[in-house]
This record gives structure tokens, C-alpha cells and sequence, in this order.
């Protein structure tokens, strides 16, 4: 993770901001995995108005298409100056527009989610699979089954 020199301004409103989320809606349907999911705009509608209410904005730059990755960076920053960043990348199973478009909208609504702190009633993740070639759901091990 990247900072500024100081980020006391930005924890404050962020630890604001986070005390007023509610979840994100599980509003887009995964046919394939006959799933629900909260996409990024479910996400964005969790936190817009909080965000800006508190001084706070999201910048979040795709990066490059390397080695079969496709890279994102995202910025939280503060009205004062202050932010931190961070990069990530993920696999991409088909090096076209529509895998790194897919990895990049799976990239910009997970981390912006781990930034600020925002889950859905349910976390499964089924929507990110076409991003990493994943087109087989894995058995969930109940801890009782151990």
C-alpha cells in the first residue's frame, strides 16, 4: 500500500463513512451459477453519497495488460491532500477486450468494496469466474465436515 506523508484526515472520515454503510444489494443475477451478486454499481450506490458527504473520492486507473494479468490501481483520497493507494491484478483467460473489461469491472468493484469496508448479504463470488477462467463452481467444506 501507497500513502501520503499523513493520512489522519482521511481515516477520520473514513471511520465516518464506514459507520454509516449498509450493505450493498445483490441485485444482478450469475445465470451460469444461478446466483445473485452485488455488481459495481450496487457497490457505488452503497457509498457515492457517503463518500462525498465526508470529503472522500475514489480514483481507480487500469493499468496494463502484462502476462496474462490485467492491473488496476485504486486511490482513496481526502478534500485535504491525503490518500492511499493501492495496486492488484488478476488473471485474464481470454486476452481480448471483453477479458480484460471483464477483470477490470471485477478489479474496480472488489477493491473499491476492500477499501472501504462494503459487503453484500452474501460474499460468493460467481461474477468474477469469466474474469479468471473459473467455469466450475468448488464444493464448500462446512467446518463440521472437517
Amino acid at each position: 500500500m501507497n500513502q501520503s506523508e499523513s493520512i489522519a484526515n482521511l481515516t477520520k472520515a473514513l471511520s465516518i463513512v464506514q459507520g454509516k454503510l449498509t450493505y450493498a444489494s445483490k441485485d444482478s443475477a450469475n445465470p451460469f451459477f444461478k446466483s445473485k451478486y452485488a455488481d459495481l454499481e450496487s457497490v457505488w450506490d452503497s457509498c457515492r453519497e457517503l463518500l462525498s458527504s465526508n470529503g472522500l473520492s475514489v480514483i481507480q486507473m487500469p493499468g496494463n495488460y502484462f502476462e496474462g494479468r490485467m492491473w488496476l490501481v485504486t486511490r482513496l483520497c481526502h478534500a485535504s491532500g491525503e490518500w492511499i493507494e493501492q495496486e492488484m491484478s488478476v488473471p485474464v483467460s481470454k486476452p481480448d477486450a471483453q477479458g480484460c473489461g471483464s477483470a477490470i469491472s471485477y478489479m474496480r468493484r472488489y477493491s473499491l468494496a476492500a477499501f472501504l469496508g462494503i459487503v453484500s448479504a452474501n460474499q460468493e463470488d460467481d461474477d468474477g469466474n469469466a474474469a479468471v477462467g473459473n467455469y466450475s463452481k468448488q464444493p464448500v467444506v462446512k467446518a463440521k465436515e472437517i
